[in-house]
């Protein structure tokens, strides 16, 4: 199988957030060929359209790491029903640039009663032409479950859960690749 790179992001800023934790697990599981690349949205500046055309390092590298990746994978949190700012901005960001259009995307919901922020981003994917990977979507029971990146490890349910939904990302990142190249 060709190795693949795959950048992931938090829509949570905190250090020990469940979304961080669910893809610091996930970079532990996921199989060899798979490079789980993970982002940092926190140092990005607040969306400005006026600044669009300036050199702003986190935004570069940022921009740079979702080019050269296979695919994009997003845990976040639900914020008053709605996508985290951070999360947002960082959407806001990459709305008008080329790397995002038809990137393949896998979706983490960390607490299963929360369904807004995944409705939302289902809506901002659709707008930016973001290919959202049905079959690789992944609800984890985390919160309040007291679980780092170990524990997620170390849960049997909760860790085939995650290697399921990666399995699928990658496959169809494969089978899309394939169709690719075929045309």
């Amino acid at each position: 199988m060709e190795s693949l790179k795959i950048l992931a992001l938090s829509g949570s800023l905190r250090k020990h957030s469940y979304n961080l934790a669910a893809i610091n697990a996930l970079k532990v599981l996921a199989p060899s060929h798979v490079e789980l690349i993970v982002g940092n949205i926190g140092d990005l500046p607040l969306f400005n359209p006026d600044r669009e055309n300036e050199t702003i390092p986190p935004l570069d590298k940022l921009k740079k790491s979702l080019d050269e990746s296979s695919g994009l994978i997003l845990a976040t949190p639900e914020y008053a029903h709605g996508i985290s700012g951070p999360l947002k901005n960082a959407l806001d960001w990459l709305v008008s640039g080329v790397e995002f259009p038809y990137k393949p995307i896998m979706l983490i919901n960390t607490s299963p009663r929360a369904s807004h922020a995944q409705t939302h981003l289902r809506e901002v994917f659709i707008t930016m032409s973001g290919n959202i990977i049905e079959k690789a979507y992944v609800s984890i029971p985390l919160l309040s479950s007291g679980l780092d990146s170990d524990g997620i490890i170390k849960n049997n349910g909760i860790a085939s859960v995650l290697q399921a939904g990666l399995k699928s990302f990658c496959d169809e990142i494969e089978t899309q690749k394939l169709i690719k190249r075929v045309n």
